[in-house]
């Protein structure tokens, strides 16, 4: 069986500037695989050729086994994408914004209210559904960008960043959704960080980049026994490999801000 997903050999070069520099690593399916690197390390870049929104400078990317770059339309229907940047239509409610990416996405008619009633109960949204989401909170927008990216039962989701911003209790509150999606979908995930906590939480396996390279990867076990300290934490392995140290959360006005300082560094 193919993997989920495979980067092979992949570059990116802008100028003279090599973002993703010749990276190797694949997906099991079903697995929750973490990309940990300080800002600038090439993640946002690594996931916007994986979800075919920037195409390789050189090397592949298969989806299921598919050349991502050659029939990027049928990979699109297999993922779900959650940016760093805010997808949510702060003017709508959140039903609102689920339909209306349910018709973008061109879900039939008839399917479209159970797919989004789906989403808002599997997302604890129920209260909220009718809200405008400039209310929401932090926790409450992500959810609901969440929803979005799966509501057309996607095979693979992947997530750049999706707790920047996040104060701890919503932090948990959108692992606990993963981890619920994981479990009842069998969904392959891919989720960038530099929140250690988070990869060591929810992530099976993570490759740690570091200036648009992979610096090592493994299960947190393994990585840690790669820095020959047996007391060693993720931050320590992080450390260790990219020599940065590691960097907190709010509603929907603070995680726009956040994240617009994020992407400019990414």
């Amino acid at each position: 069986m193919p993997y989920s997903i495979e980067a092979i050999n992949l570059s990116k070069r802008f100028g003279n500037y090599d973002a993703v520099n010749c990276i190797n690593f694949s997906i099991n399916e079903g697995e929750v695989f973490g990309l940990l690197g300080p800002n600038g390390a090439g993640k946002t870049t690594t996931i916007r050729m994986i979800t075919t929104l920037l195409p390789p400078t050189s090397g592949e990317i298969k989806i299921e086994g598919i050349d991502a770059k050659r029939h990027g339309a049928l990979v699109r229907r297999l993922i779900g994408y959650v940016p760093q940047a805010l997808s949510a239509d702060s003017t709508l409610t959140g039903y609102e914004n689920l339909l209306l990416v349910s018709k973008l996405l061109r879900l039939p008619a008839r399917e479209r209210k159970e797919r989004i009633d789906y989403v808002i109960d599997i997302l604890n949204l129920k209260d909220a559904a009718n809200r405008l989401v400039r209310e929401y909170s932090g926790g409450m927008v992500r959810r609901l960008e969440i929803g979005q990216a799966i509501i057309h039962r996607p095979r693979i989701l992947i997530l750049d960043e999706p707790t920047v911003g996040l104060d701890p209790v919503a932090r948990h509150n959108v692992w606990d959704v993963l981890d619920l999606l994981q479990k009842e979908t069998g969904l392959t995930i891919l989720i960038t960080t530099h929140y250690m906590e988070e990869a060591e939480a929810i992530c099976h396996r993570v490759a740690i980049m570091n200036r648009g390279q992979i610096a090592a990867q493994g299960t947190s076990d393994e990585l840690k026994a790669l820095t020959g300290n047996k007391g060693a934490t993720l931050e320590d392995v992080f450390v260790f490999f990219t020599g940065n140290q590691l960097e907190t959360g709010g509603n929907f006005s603070e995680m726009r801000q956040i994240r617009k300082r994020i992407q400019r560094f990414s």
